[in-house]
């Protein structure tokens, strides 16, 4: 079954989606069973936000939303909750400017630029959590909170995402990835062909 590149896109941004949220859902539910009184927080939201960023861009604030709702969802969380982590989230897309003045090739492929990319996404959320939370009467104090008690996501999200960029073609722009493939099978083609003749 040959897919149109939309089809193809859907489907991997669908499959995206539903890893991250149950993925976010079961952790919650883990640590509200066996670490009740821990502080800390994990969330693989931002690790798969990254990786969506770099393969699709901008696509990534589906799963931004996603991965707060699914936090929120299990954790039962209030509808103030609901906006501090749905909005606060997507603020992670201001990674994508470092697209605009690296390039994709250089962050995913040089390691340090990898984890550079990832801290920004990170610090992006936890300074669009704080904002949000301003808004709905938190205090300027909070912003502490949040980067201290999200620290493991963090150390999640660089472990994940340094991981990822050495599988082929899980961080990599996709439409890139798509071209490349294509045309090492036609390389590999014409390489049986001639030992054919």
């Amino acid at each position: 079954m040959n897919l149109s590149f939309k089809q193809y896109r859907a489907i991997d941004l669908g499959i995206m989606l539903v890893l991250l949220m149950v993925a976010d859902a079961l952790i919650v539910y883990a640590a509200r069973v066996w670490f009740p009184y821990e502080s800390y927080v994990l969330s693989p939201t931002v690790a798969i936000v990254c990786i969506v960023m770099m393969r699709w861009g901008g696509f990534a604030a589906i799963h931004a939303v996603g991965g707060g709702l699914a936090l929120c969802i299990a954790s039962g969380a209030s509808a103030g909750q609901f906006a501090v982590y749905c909005v606060g989230n997507c603020f992670a897309l201001a990674a994508l400017v470092l697209f605009k003045v690296l390039g994709k090739e250089k962050i995913r492929s040089k390691p340090f630029w990898t984890v550079l990319f990832t801290i920004v996404a990170f610090c992006a959320v936890q300074v669009g959590r704080w904002l949000v939370g301003l808004l709905l009467g938190g205090s300027v104090g909070d912003i502490i909170v949040l980067f201290t008690t999200d620290s493991l996501s963090l150390l999640f999200a660089v472990l994940a995402v340094l991981i990822a960029r050495r599988i082929d073609g899980l961080f990599e722009d996709q439409r890139a990835y798509l071209i490349r493939t294509q045309s090492e099978r036609n390389r590999q083609r014409l390489s049986d062909y001639g030992d054919n003749d």
